[in-house]
């Protein structure tokens, strides 16, 4: 008889594989080892517990159709949990903005948007991944044009550079951030070559892809459905047109 180890990631990657193998039950040991993490983190996105349970359940049941049709962690199955979660929150959110019935329409007259604060958390979160993962002299322009407010002219000496060169170089380094924040968006695949697609779909939806990369994109979305979705996700989150940093906010991207 095989004997099961008791260490947790030796264990997780065990039960994953019974998993893969159709073992449900194996799947419900998981599930209590996890729930309460799992839970915990719900509760500190979501807005009520009957909205937190919700979003455990719906993870719970995405990770175990991934892992049913042989895709999902081999290892770090928490880390996947809370990824999942994050990114089932963040949707379902998106949704509920869009998605309302109502019998009054007066408060659709010129006012105050709705600003949803789970949203805007998760989009500062993501954000300020995407910043930090910017070259120094990108994150640098971006602080002293978004943050400090300061003009190409005011920056110039700073850098060393002329005005133009500055104006190129936020240009740039904004369109950066933009790909960066797109890419926050796409969890890590299973498939090498959905990872290897996955890790560009930002630069894809943001048309910033060399030739070479370009095509391999095309041709592996013209065959994978999953790839696709996320295309669609990522163009759905760019019409957003949002901006992650902005001066009237005075917002660190530590925050």
């Amino acid at each position: 008889m095989a004997i099961v180890s008791d260490t947790g990631s030796d264990l997780d990657a065990e039960l994953l594989a019974a998993v893969r193998a159709g073992d449900t039950a194996a799947y419900g040991t998981l599930y209590e080892r996890h729930h309460g993490a799992i839970r915990h983190l719900a509760y500190a996105l979501a807005r009520d517990p009957a909205e937190a349970d919700d979003l455990v359940a719906e993870t719970f049941a995405r990770v175990l159709g991934t892992l049913r049709a042989g895709r999902g962690p081999l290892v770090a199955f928490r880390a996947y949990l809370c990824t999942t979660l994050r990114h089932v929150c963040y949707h379902r959110t998106r949704r509920d903005r869009r998605l309302e019935f109502t019998d009054d329409l007066t408060r659709y007259d010129a006012g105050e948007p709705f600003r949803d604060p789970t949203l805007e958390r998760l989009e500062r979160t993501y954000a300020a991944r995407a910043f930090h993962q910017l070259p120094d002299r990108w994150r640098d322009v971006l602080w002293m044009t978004e943050i400090e407010g300061a003009g190409p002219a005011e920056i110039a000496p700073r850098l060393g550079l002329t005005p133009n060169a500055v104006a190129v170089l936020a240009h740039r380094a904004r369109e950066g951030l933009r790909r960066l924040y797109l890419q926050q968006h796409v969890a890590v695949a299973d498939h090498p070559e959905c990872r290897w697609t996955g890790d560009r779909l930002g630069g894809h939806v943001r048309g910033r892809l060399a030739a070479r990369e370009r095509t391999r994109v095309r041709a592996h979305l013209t065959c994978c459905d999953g790839c696709r979705a996320k295309v669609a996700e990522l163009i759905d989150v760019d019409r957003v047109n949002y901006r992650p940093y902005r001066q009237r906010d005075h917002a660190s991207p530590t925050c």
